[in-house]
């Protein structure tokens, strides 16, 4: 790969090169420094409602394919597990419900919940056998905000990853979030997935591109907080239009947050409204083509407010210009941009990550 990086002075960076968005080799490295190492959104937590239960996944299809299974035990303690028998590597479990044990259909090997070796036929006289290897890998997971988030292998531990979200809005009822599937919907957008990110960690285009959020909020007001592994953009609601509730002692009290735009590193991006959560998932398909998943929560006694309905219009005008800088990308005249100290701290701080983590 060419030499990549980024200027911690966002007055003397460059952007991302433009071959990083075009690349299929570098889309490669791409999965396994990145999205191998960090935290990613799997399932809601409620997958596994009762206890003796199963429900596979698969991490990332099409990118990582990584074979996974959610389990929970008779005491309701929940593991990930790989889902591929340590024998001949079938998928074990190939559908949600009840397991008391993990049987693969091939051979009959069985494993418990914990994911530990419990049994095999016709393997009396093997030697050295059973041992660790024969046990399914325990995969590193978090619950929150009644999702479940995994990481195959962990650059930074996910409760230092989101301290910043977890802190800021201590004072929100982050435990009542209930998902809404009929408010949530995929978009597929004909871009690289980083593309995606870059046009989210920025609020500069959105007097250009999106009026109606314009209408809404002060963009003047319009502030980010960089962190480690997350960063945030306030939006300062107009008067009015709708805004937190925030009780004296929070750090935003005062003021009439109209949304706190959370993205936390690569894909994740929390937008905390009001009424409840818009989560979105950016799901790389290949180097040129990104699924893009809008998971809908709601504060337990909150209805869904006007902004919800607005989320598909700024959506597809997102997904307008990101495609059309796609296509500008494959110029032989680009190379790379410059940063905006005042409205790209954002998007500084995004490709910073790519850098270090590549």
């Amino acid at each position: 790969m060419p030499s990549l990086h980024i200027h911690q002075d966002i007055r003397q960076s460059n952007t991302l090169p433009g071959w990083f968005y075009k690349s299929q080799d570098i889309f490669e490295e791409v999965k396994e420094k990145i999205f191998a190492a960090t935290w990613l959104y799997a399932a809601d937590a409620n997958v596994l409602s009762e206890p003796i239960n199963a429900f596979p996944t698969t991490l990332l299809p099409g990118v990582l394919n990584e074979p996974l299974v959610f389990t929970k035990d008779a005491e309701s303690k929940t593991y990930c597990l790989s889902n591929v028998c340590t024998h001949r590597g079938k998928i074990i479990v190939e559908n949600p419900g009840k397991n008391r044990m993990l049987t693969c259909g091939y051979h009959g090997r069985c494993f418990r919940l914990d994911g530990s070796f419990k049994s095999m036929p016709e393997f009396t006289a093997v030697e050295n056998f059973p041992s660790p290897v024969d046990d399914l890998t325990k995969i590193p997971f978090e619950e929150w905000m009644g999702m479940l988030f995994v990481s195959l292998n962990p650059k930074a531990p996910f409760e230092e990853m989101t301290r910043p979200i977890r802190e800021r809005l201590a004072w929100l009822p982050l435990d009542t979030l209930t998902f809404v599937p009929e408010s949530s919907k995929d978009y597929y957008v004909n871009a690289n997935w980083a593309l995606y990110c870059d046009n989210y960690l920025e609020g500069f285009h959105i007097p250009f591109v999106h009026p109606a959020l314009n209408q809404a909020i002060d963009f003047k007001q319009y502030n980010y907080e960089i962190f480690p592994y997350c960063n945030l953009q306030i939006g300062i609601a107009k008067e009015g239009e709708p805004c937190f509730e925030i009780p004296s002692g929070a750090q935003d009290y005062g003021k009439k947050v109209y949304g706190y735009y959370f993205w936390l590193f690569p894909n994740l991006m929390f937008n905390f409204y009001p009424w409840g959560l818009s989560l979105n998932v950016v799901e790389p398909l290949s180097h040129e083509k990104t699924l893009i998943r809008f998971r809908t929560y709601y504060f337990k006694d909150t209805s869904f407010d006007r902004e919800s309905n607005q989320l598909d219009i700024t959506e597809l005008e997102d997904e307008a210009v990101v495609e059309s800088v796609q296509k500008g990308l494959q110029s032989r005249f680009y190379k790379h941009g410059r940063f905006s100290p005042s409205q790209e701290q954002g998007v500084h701080h995004f490709h910073r990550l790519v850098a270090e983590f590549m």
